[in-house]
């Protein structure tokens, strides 16, 4: 994680994840952990599928696992109880394929993009991956957003069809175009890898802290993930 030393926090446990303010540089905290279980024999038994699928607790109690499957069941269980016990939603995704449209436009809003989350109160957002290419990272200081790359926002006025003014911004912001980035050359993203139950910031009024830019990795033909967000 050489890029985000300064952003990302190490914590040790989910208590500990819950209670750490954000501050200062700090807009993502880590707790790195190991889980038991088969997860790859929870999404062969989940079988096929297109798109993003949301797998409930009954669907997921319901499956025909062998030990080790049933071990990763009961993790995966177990993580959305603890989250929900402190009022949080959390939804377990099977993500067969995440694709760009070919209709994205200038500035893609898809997650496939390296994004901040925005919300008009204060939340934050809850990311693990249990099996598949896990989400990536990017630090503040190498990244710029989209809209303020000259040939982009040229673009975007165009399509905005007026001035560069105080509506421009809020098109900009009602398309969302405004919360997606790009790296600097040489940037590099850190993996948020594979088991390790992540709280990141997100962009709301008053936040003391920069949101932390993140994306979904690139699909990976036939190789589902487990993605579980709050």
């Amino acid at each position: 994680m050489a890029n985000a030393t300064q952003r990302v926090r190490q914590v040790r446990s989910f208590t500990e994840l819950l209670a750490t303010p954000f501050a200062g540089d700090v807009n993502a905290l880590c707790w790195e952990r190991t889980l038991p279980g088969d997860y790859a024999e929870v999404i062969a038994q989940l079988g096929t599928g297109n798109g993003i699928v949301t797998i409930d607790d009954e669907r997921l109690q319901a499956l025909d696992l062998s030990p080790a499957g049933q071990l990763a069941a009961e993790a995966l269980l177990a993580d959305q109880e603890l989250l929900r016990a402190h009022d949080l939603d959390p939804s377990l995704n099977c993500i067969y394929d995440c694709i760009r449209g070919v209709d994205a436009g200038t500035v893609p809003t898809d997650v496939l993009s390296f994004h901040v989350d925005s919300a008009p109160v204060e939340v934050d957002t809850w990311l693990c991956t249990y099996h598949g290419a896990c989400s990536e990272g990017l630090a503040n200081e190498v990244a710029g957003r989209k809209v303020d790359q000259p040939e982009i926002r040229a673009a975007l006025l165009r399509e905005y069809g007026g001035a560069d003014d105080s509506g421009f911004a809020e098109f900009l912001t009602d398309h969302s175009y405004d919360l997606h980035y790009v790296p600097k050359t040489g940037a590099a993203p850190y993996p948020f890898g594979q088991f390790s139950l992540w709280r990141i910031a997100t962009q709301w009024p008053g936040s003391p802290v920069l949101p932390c830019i993140h994306r979904a990795p690139a699909n990976h033909p036939g190789s589902p993930r487990l993605l579980l967000i709050s």
